[in-house]
């Protein structure tokens, strides 16, 4: 990404001293015709201003298109500035809020906010086929005595397999490997309107003595499957139930659901991801001789 020059420019006449001069905002390129103000130092709110107007009109000429401010929090009074120019808000994190105007006569093509949160289930059963099960201090399923496997939200920047086995460790302080995704779904209309995706994660314990976590688990127990299962709730509730279908195709039918595979992507600068895919099926193709 390439910074656009900062000229300096004469404030307006009728500003409070004449004399002083003002520059165009610093900005950074994005990859779609767009630019990002990242504003780091303190700025008087009308010197905002006629920085703001002036790198618009130059931002106009240049042809771009998104704009973008990224207003830290020490700087929220510039905030009622830039939304009286026809900016408006994107996102906000915990220590800074963004905010985005679009120029052209054109459809606005500025992508939305992140809709999704990210959420896991682990099933985790030993070799006497118990499975791990918490009850919850808080939630939906507090006070209902109902077992359940640990759950949980996978931090920012965090991969679906690590945040399972942070899950785990953190409810019940087993530790585990992580071994395939069994399944998936996705809600709407959930955490402040926001969809959620959960993920139904397999895991294979590691060590086997308990340490609950005392703020969210009311307690943790290793519990045969067979004992799980007969849980009124659970036949009750679709998606428990469903849930407990999966894993036991899984230990029965030798269903296969999908490992971590590491991967980089050429379109991101080489980053390393992970792609999840039934590895089983990929290694028969291999050691067959077809392509995989």
């Amino acid at each position: 990404m390439s910074t656009l020059p900062s000229p300096s420019l004469p404030v307006a006449a009728g500003s409070s001293d004449n004399k002083q001069n003002f520059q165009l905002l610093t900005t950074i390129e994005d990859a779609y015709e767009g630019v990002i103000v990242e504003i780091k130092e303190p700025m008087d709110s009308a010197a905002f201003v006629f920085s703001l107007r002036a790198s618009m009109s130059n931002w106009r000429r240049q042809g771009k298109k998104g704009f973008w401010i990224k207003l830290p929090i020490e700087q929220a009074n510039l905030v009622h500035p830039a939304v009286q120019e026809g900016f408006w808000y994107h996102h906000a994190e915990p220590n800074y809020l963004m905010l985005v105007c679009w120029l052209p006569d054109t459809v606005n093509s500025i992508p939305i906010n992140a809709t999704h949160r990210v959420g896991i289930g682990a099933f985790v059963m030993n070799e006497k086929r118990e499975v791990l099960v918490v009850q919850e201090k808080s939630g939906r399923f507090r006070g209902t005595g109902i077992w359940k496997f640990p759950t949980g939200v996978i931090d920012e920047g965090e991969d679906i397999f690590a945040g399972a086995i942070r899950e785990v460790k953190e409810e019940t302080g087993i530790d585990t490997e992580f071994t395939e995704v069994l399944a998936f779904g996705q809600t709407h209309k959930s955490f402040f309107q926001k969809s959620d995706l959960f993920f139904v994660c397999m895991l294979r314990p590691l060590s086997f003595d308990i340490q609950k976590q005392d703020l969210e688990i009311e307690a943790a127990q290793w519990m045969p499957i067979e004992e799980y299962a007969a849980q009124p709730l659970i036949n009750k509730h679709e998606l428990l139930k469903n849930t407990l279908e999966i894993c036991l195709a899984k230990i029965r039918k030798g269903y296969n659901g999908f490992s971590p595979v590491p991967t980089k992507s050429t379109f991101s600068g080489g980053k390393s991801y992970y792609l999840y895919s039934n590895t089983k099926d990929l290694n028969r193709q291999s050691s067959s001789g077809k392509e995989s």
